[in-house]
């Protein structure tokens, strides 16, 4: 994550500012441009996006999105991966997908980075799980672990490869375990 100096904007002139490339989020009056993802991050972000949907989004549950802003108690966060159950998806009038998500998702899912701080992804995580998430996973490739943190418990490690990671009760049809997980690096 690049933090770039700002003149303490407040979250209303941030979000008016033209998107960057990698995403930038607003945190506590900072605007922090995320890192470009590589080879290992874009695979198993993009595998989750595909299984989460494939288990949930047919029965119209809940649906995975990709590098979503999302919008919530003064902050401006782009997860990896935001699942919002179906019911919560921010509408337009016509009944498409809105494009601002002024809330925080249900789940939220980050995969670190080589470059990242650990301790501020994991302060993102927090910060989601005191507004409303239910559970957030961080995912760190290199060390090829899953911490997942619970929003009425102490948070877990998951190291094995044959351990199932726990998943929200809405995804409870979801058996991912930490090898499938990895393995997906290997295909």
């Amino acid at each position: 994550m690049v933090q770039i100096a700002s003149k303490n904007l407040t979250l209303e002139e941030f979000l008016k500012l033209p998107e960057t490339k990698p995403a930038s989020e607003y945190i506590d009056g900072q605007i922090i441009q995320k890192s470009m993802p590589q080879g290992e991050h874009s695979t198993i972000q993009g595998e989750l996006i595909i299984t989460i949907n494939g288990v949930t989004k047919p029965q119209k549950i809940a649906r995975a999105f990709p590098e979503l802003r999302c919008i919530f108690a003064g902050r401006a966060i782009v997860p990896d991966v935001a699942v919002f159950l179906s019911e919560r998806i921010p509408r337009n009038e016509n009944g498409g997908v809105a494009n601002v998500f002024a809330i925080a998702p249900d789940w939220i899912i980050e995969i670190l980075s080589p470059d990242q701080s650990q301790s501020k992804v994991i302060a993102k995580i927090l910060h989601s799980l005191k507004h409303g998430t239910q559970m957030g996973w961080l995912i760190d490739p290199s060390e090829r672990v899953v911490f997942v943190y619970f929003s009425n418990q102490p948070p877990e490690l998951f190291d094995q490869a044959d351990q199932l990671i726990p998943v929200p009760s809405f995804a409870n049809e979801l058996q991912l375990t930490v090898g499938d997980l990895f393995g997906w690096l290997l295909e």
